[in-house]
């Protein structure tokens, strides 16, 4: 059990299973806040960063460039540090003062591009991503459309497996970049081939189509105007559904005052619509959630009262509906 190097520790993350009513489905959660960063994007960021090595793109010392919410920049930060890269993440205000912070601690430069603009400027971020690697003969690792990405998970769906065997019905996951649950789903239909893969959404995103808005759950979704990613593939999901911000943090805010769960806010939007799905599907069905990240860096806003209160987020019913779909 001792390892040398820290990215050594990324995966074999714990399955915890939810008190669901009775006459659901089980509902286990993938808790990927066990990873070093506290995320599951540490498994592709490495990965990417494998793969341009292995095609000659990464010289020894040379430096990393991306546009990033906060976790695949912390999971690429990691990776930097450890094997000697410079790293600068280029962000906008959506990403969470935690994330930043995380980024800076392990050496990052941080390029915010969105001035005083509150909300996510996917498109200047990722125009100033490439046009920094171009001045500065970086290598721009493009998770959106870098299939580093998906393979980077090829571990996760073989854990999976591994624990559940071919007992897996539904899988649920955020569709951000795509990654995660494109790269999960797709490699453990290889061994389940009646596996029914549910990309959530925030409402207000577009992957999935609908008229665009603004939201607040982060490192998740595409905003309108900006470009859904190659790395989304289409042909894995059986269903895309959205999940409001209130239904998200709602979620995530009950599993810690009622469970001592503490989640990230997009998360809570997929175990909600998870726990929708286990009152439908009955006892017999497994369900498995991908729980991407901790709650730990949503202090400053999914479980404080005052951000929720001030952006009106706070739902009753939603909360009466875990109650009634959690024991």
């Amino acid at each position: 059990m001792i390892k040398s190097k820290i990215s050594e520790l990324i995966g074999r993350t714990p399955l915890l299973e939810l008190s669901v009513a009775d006459g659901s489905a089980t509902v286990l959660l993938k808790m990927e806040q066990f990873n070093p960063t506290g995320t599951a994007k540490i498994r592709m960021a490495r990965n990417m960063v494998d793969e341009a090595e292995a095609a000659g793109l990464l010289a020894p010392g040379g430096r990393l460039v991306e546009s990033t919410s906060g976790n695949t920049g912390l999971g690429l930060a990691l990776i930097a540090a450890e094997r000697g890269y410079k790293f600068t993440a280029v962000v906008d205000n959506h990403s969470s003062a935690d994330k930043l912070r995380g980024m800076r601690a392990f050496g990052a430069e941080i390029l915010n591009v969105a001035g005083d603009a509150d909300g996510l400027a996917t498109a200047e971020r990722d125009t100033t991503a490439e046009r920094l690697a171009a001045e500065h003969g970086a290598y721009w690792t493009a998770q959106h459309r870098n299939q580093g990405n998906p393979n980077g998970y090829r571990a996760l769906a073989r854990e999976l497996h591994e624990d559940l065997g071919d007992g897996i019905d539904y899988l649920y996951g955020a569709v951000g970049t795509g990654g995660s649950l494109c790269g999960t789903g797709r490699f453990l239909r290889e061994r389940i081939p009646e596996l029914k893969v549910i990309g959530v959404e925030p409402v207000g995103s577009v992957v999935f189509g609908g008229e665009g808005a603004p939201y607040h759950q982060s490192g998740t979704g595409t905003p309108e105007g900006s470009e859904i990613g190659a790395v989304v593939d289409y042909e894995v999901f059986d269903q895309g559904v959205k999940a409001s911000d209130a239904e998200a943090f709602e979620t995530c805010r009950y599993l810690a005052r009622n469970f001592g769960i503490l989640i990230g806010g997009s998360a809570g939007g997929v175990v909600y619509k998870a726990l929708e799905q286990a009152r439908s599907a009955g006892p017999g069905s497994t369900i498995v959630v991908l729980v991407c990240d901790g709650g730990d860096k949503y202090l400053d806003t999914v479980f404080n009262d005052d951000w929720m209160a001030a952006h009106g987020l706070f739902d009753e019913q939603v909360t009466r509906r875990l109650a009634a779909m959690l024991r």
